[in-house]
């Protein structure tokens, strides 16, 4: 039987999930949820978006995955975006293989801007067009976020405009390093060890390939958050 935090592939569907949720709500570690390919609709989101909680209301989900749930409407997907930009947990958001289109993508960009935790958001094969990458474009150009990691492949996006975001995303790590480099000198002339040496950190890497598709994520946030699942 697969672990409460990982359901991928269950034909779970919107009834499964509402006799899992009392649990899930109440699941005292439950940090990371894999609901991919569970046959979901709106009904789903509706629990899903419980697990999410506005800010400082209680802990939720760090890590949520809906890959491959195509059941789910541009209503499901509103709501959801609602959650994200409200949620003051969640940093891995994974939406791959689910027909969102260039409308779902522009309310995600919104959630997004809005957000101050979520850094990896995946939206690959989402039927995107340059429309949508626009958006999110303008959006990591002219509002700082706490993204690191945006996934586009297999979508009908231009490698010029993907590589722009990269570009864009890329600066704004570089720009953090520099600041927290500074930071850590300040720390050792105080005789302090950087928090960057007390703790492990994690990493993130832009593709340098100008045709590539898609920003790669480098670092090992997603099994340590299901690690914290484990009692």
């Amino acid at each position: 039987m697969p672990s409460p935090s990982c359901l991928h592939g269950s034909p779970l569907t919107d009834a499964g999930l509402a006799l899992l949720n009392p649990a899930l709500a109440l699941h005292p570690a439950l940090v990371a949820l894999d609901l991919g390919d569970c046959m979901l609709g709106d009904e789903a989101i509706n629990l899903i978006c419980g697990l999410l909680p506005p800010d400082g209301a209680k802990s939720g989900l760090k890590e949520l995955t809906l890959s491959a749930n195509p059941g789910i409407t541009p209503k499901g997907w509103s709501r959801l975006a609602i959650a994200v930009a409200h949620s003051s947990q969640v940093r891995v958001l994974n939406l791959d293989y689910n027909p969102l289109g260039d409308h779902v993508a522009g309310m995600l960009a919104v959630a997004v801007a809005s957000s101050r935790t979520l850094e990896v958001l995946d939206l690959e094969g989402t039927g995107l067009t340059n429309q949508s990458a626009q958006t999110l474009l303008d959006m990591v150009e002219n509002y700082p976020t706490a993204l690191r990691s945006l996934v586009l492949a297999e979508n009908s996006i231009s490698p010029a405009l993907q590589q722009q975001i990269c570009d864009l995303l890329s600066e704004g790590e570089e720009e953090e390093e520099v600041a927290g480099g500074a930071v850590d000198t300040q720390e050792w002339g105080r005789g302090r060890e950087p928090a960057a040496h007390q703790r492990g950190g994690s990493s993130w890497m832009c593709s340098s390939d100008p045709s590539s598709q898609m920003v790669l994520m480098t670092s090992g946030l997603g099994d340590s958050l299901l690690a914290e699942t484990e009692m």
